[in-house]
């Protein structure tokens, strides 16, 4: 068993998933005929964050709102890419 690794892996491992699986999101979307099975595959849940403004005296700006838009495959994304990433670190 491989010892601990550095956040940057966790991280990298949420985004690999994300993407994976919102890139199914995206592709049940289109190839599913509208049925039970298509919305329950492909119905998110947004978390919005923001909008945060810092006025640094010199320069000031807003960033947001941030939306992070979770589905189901998106979840299963990240559990397949962290499974494939401790099968080969």
């Amino acid at each position: 068993m491989a010892g601990p690794h550095r956040p940057g892996f966790y991280i990298g491992i949420l985004v690999a998933g994300f993407v994976a699986g919102g890139a199914l999101t995206a592709l049940f979307r289109q190839t599913l005929p509208e049925s039970a099975a298509r919305t329950f595959f492909t119905s998110t849940w947004t978390a919005n964050f923001g909008p945060v403004s810092a006025d640094l005296l010199v320069i000031n700006f807003t960033l947001g709102p941030i939306g992070l838009h979770v589905s189901l495959l998106a979840l299963l994304g990240v559990l397949v890419a962290y499974l494939i990433a401790r099968s080969i670190f």
